[in-house]
């Protein structure tokens, strides 16, 4: 550690050259293999842990600037571990290279490891039960990856006899780690794995029954979130154990009655867990791979691989996809060498239906459709992810109708006013509102809809209106202490607490010469936040029961319904919305100017849906800003989820509500929007939509999906509806509904004879790289 150290402040003193830095490496390798810790106080262990990293982070800075010694290394590195002599027993300390190993590595490392002739079993054994010792390293990084590659491997060339005897050796060893929160998250990848793939005997599994009683209640006194969390997952994973190996009641009961207050999960998905993870079906021999696809095709649907923080954009591309009548206009689009970010998303859609692998890399799509401020490789928000997608889809579509309207009056026009014609063309049809649906843009008219905002004087009664187009609407949640007295919002500067951040994304499409809103700062409770790029409107909307109530009649029905919303322990969507509907009086700092009493009037200010979107999505802001902290909490509340969710729509026509069936939901898990994961359900809606409230006594099996990354599994809508009482940091963000009896200029009869899966046939050109793909994937 010291000679490290020197070595720090005196770089140049390193060896140069691929001969020496390997020789330096390998000699660092074996002296961290007899590097043991000579004390046991924690003082001791806590400067061993600290030489320990420092060794391994010279190695490291070797490895960068040689990366050719990195190979060698590692064979130096495997030759040690697998050492038959017994005198000598390597250093636990060999973990802490591990997380030095890039993880792209991984594919091809455990493939040579575990084709090599030249690796007998017994090395192979002793290798794997020593990298299993290494998940007691606490800062070990990626052990677990590791040993579970090289578990997957060996299932692959059936090296079965090294499987079991390593189980058997270590299981309990893994299990025990279990009790040290440090090393516990990779413990657990490690039994489960161990676990739910040594299928054939209950042999290994009643080696840690014992010991599963006493864990147990420690996660329970501990009471911590993590431990909560843990604990769920042990007792999924020990239900699907007994559930396989029924039979034991003896053995079974005392652990029965320690989780019985644990949720249990469903047959199917314990059939479904079980399925996925047996040895028989990581085997790579042809049959044997095409059986492991059943994994896809038990739900028919593709998963996204996330590429490292991605989870923001897999979830929300599920939504989108599973957003049917949207997926086929993408689908049908003729994009031909075109390379729009909406080709692009064509190709990703095309892929997900249509590929044999369980599931797809969207790293082209990624890099394309990443808003340019956020960071890669970092959690992210899934809302403002869509919202700058959508957008940016909208905005290009525009503009290549634009330039393709002056392509063809160029043969027309002569070659001087060419130029200013195209120029003015453009123009037009960025600032005019896009009235016919023929004008439309396909993002229009799947997510747009309209509100009107009506602000009215309360000193002189002159009325301002203005409409305005939305792609989505952001619900705030109500803020509890003021309810009681309030009709009325009454947004005053003073009153506001600096928490909730409302956005409501509109297409840049709005009329101009109204009233402008945008000194209307606050909003709702809410600070407003404007991100670049996008024109916002921060809205909010009122009860909009019956247009006819006097001002006194409003002021009462508002009252009523905070009322109700503090009676109530669960808030509904459809409470949220009404919030969001409410009239709103703008007052003290917040006040209107009028043009016509030329000075800062109080004001009452109503939104009203006027044109319903086809898809709607609705976004609960659950992330409320924390001065004191400088980082964005979340409201972890409970919100009921209805299937169907009537939609106030006040069209000159008639006023009756719309009705949208529901069809995805974005959920995050975690306490703030900086960390966490996201996931979706989606409900399978291929035919036109009609749902209705008693469907869920008679749900169709396998309608809904759980999207979660690579994985996807078949769920229910009580699944659903329960996510957040039986994971409390797992909430609803972002929903997609459906409008109702609609099928979007789609005749859905025709197109279920003519296409697969109701989907249009893809272009020659996708279906052959995809054809390629099935074919490489599948050798």
């Amino acid at each position: 550690a010291r000679l490290c150290q020197l070595l720090g402040d005196f770089p140049q003193c390193l060896p140069r050259g691929r001969k020496l830095s390997l020789a330096f490496c390998q000699q660092l390798g074996r002296s961290i293999a007899h590097f043991q810790s000579q004390g046991s106080r924690e003082a001791e262990l806590r400067l061993y842990v600290s030489q320990v990293t420092q060794v391994s982070g010279l190695l490291r800075s070797v490895w960068k600037a040689e990366p050719d010694t990195l190979l060698p290394s590692l064979q130096e590195l495997f030759a040690i571990i697998s050492a038959a002599d017994t005198s000598f027993e390597p250093s636990v300390a060999l973990a802490s290279l591990v997380q030095h190993i890039p993880l792209q590595m991984i594919t091809v490392l455990i493939r040579s490891l575990t084709t090599d002739p030249n690796v007998k079993d017994a090395s192979m054994t002793q290798a794997l039960c020593r990298m299993i010792d290494w998940l007691s390293w606490p800062l070990a990084q990626h052990v677990e990856t590791w040993v579970i590659a090289l578990l997957k491997g060996l299932a692959a060339v059936q090296k079965f006899t090294i499987l079991i005897d390593v189980t058997l050796l270590k299981i309990e060893l893994v299990f025990n780690r279990l009790w040290f929160p440090l090393v516990r998250p990779g413990a657990l990848a490690v039994l489960s794995h161990m676990l739910l793939s040594f299928q054939h005997s209950p042999e290994a599994f009643h080696l840690i029954v014992p010991h599963v009683v006493s864990l147990v209640h420690s996660f329970k006194r501990d009471g911590l979130p993590s431990s909560t969390a843990f604990l769920m997952q042990l007792t999924e994973l020990i239900h699907c154990m007994m559930y396989h190996y029924s039979g034991f009641p003896e053995l079974y009961e005392p652990i029965l009655e320690a989780v019985k207050d644990m949720p249990k999960p469903t047959e199917e998905k314990i059939k479904l867990i079980l399925s996925q993870s047996a040895w028989t079906s990581q085997s790579s021999s042809l049959p044997s791979c095409l059986s492991r696809l059943s994994g896809k095709s038990e739900t028919g649907k593709t998963g996204l691989i996330n590429l490292g923080n991605t989870c923001y954009m897999n979830s929300v591309i599920q939504a989108l996809f599973m957003a049917t009548d949207f997926r086929r206009h993408v689908l049908s689009l003729n994009l031909n060498g075109c390379n729009s970010l909406m080709r692009k998303l064509q190709h990703l859609f095309a892929f997900l239906a249509h590929t044999q692998r369980e599931a797809y890399a969207p790293r082209i799509f990624f890099e394309a459709s990443r808003p340019p401020w956020f960071t890669p490789r970092s959690q992210q928000d899934c809302s403002e992810y869509l919202r700058f997608l959508l957008d940016r889809l909208h905005e290009e579509e525009r503009t290549l109708k634009a330039l393709s309207s002056a392509k063809i009056s160029e043969s027309v026009i002569n070659e001087e006013s060419q130029t200013q014609e195209a120029v003015h063309k453009a123009q037009v049809f960025v600032e005019a509102p896009c009235m016919g649906n023929e004008e439309k843009t396909l993002i229009e008219k799947m997510f747009g809809g309209k509100l009107k905002t009506t602000i009215c004087c309360l000193n002189c009664k002159s009325v301002s209106q203005k409409e305005e187009a939305f792609t989505d609407l952001s619900l705030a949640f109500c803020p509890p202490v003021s309810l009681e007295n309030i009709g009325p919002r009454c947004m005053e500067r003073s009153e506001v607490k600096d928490d909730y951040i409302v956005q409501t994304n509109t297409l840049a499409t709005s009329s101009t010469g109204e009233t402008p809103l945008s000194n209307l700062e606050v909003n709702g409770g809410c600070d407003t936040i404007m991100n670049e790029g996008t024109i916002k409107d921060f809205s909010t909307e009122p009860n909009s029961e019956n247009t006819t109530n006097s001002e006194l009649g409003k002021v009462k029905d508002n009252r009523d319904m905070s009322q109700r919303l503090i009676d109530k322990n669960t808030l509904s969507v459809t409470d949220l919305l009404n919030y969001f509907l409410a009239p709103e009086i703008l007052s003290g700092d917040n006040k209107y100017h009028c043009e016509k009493c030329a000075s800062l009037q109080n004001a009452e200010k109503t939104m009203q849906i006027i044109e319903e979107p086809e898809y709607l999505i609705l976004t609960l802001l659950r992330f409320s800003y924390d001065p004191k902290c400088h980082i964005r909490r979340k409201i972890l509340d409970n919100v009921s989820l209805p299937l169907v969710l009537e939609l106030p729509v006040k069209k000159a026509t008639s006023p009756l509500a719309v009705v949208s069936g529901g069809c995805s939901v974005v959920v995050h898990s975690g306490v703030s929007s900086e960390s966490g994961h996201y996931y979706s359900y989606a409900r399978n809606v291929t035919g036109p939509c009609t749902v209705v409230e008693n469907e869920l006594d008679t749900e169709m099996p396998r309608e809904w999906f759980l999207f979660n990354d690579s994985r996807v599994t078949f769920t229910s809508f009580q699944s659903v509806q329960k996510i957040t009482s039986r994971f409390p940091k797992d909430t609803a963000y972002v929903l997609f509904y459906k409008k109702q009896n609609s099928t979007c200029g789609f005749n859905t009869n025709l197109a279920n004879g003519l296409w697969v899966n109701g989907d249009p046939p893809l272009q020659k050109d996708l279906m052959d790289a995809i054809t390629k793909d099935n074919k490489l994937y599948l050798q």
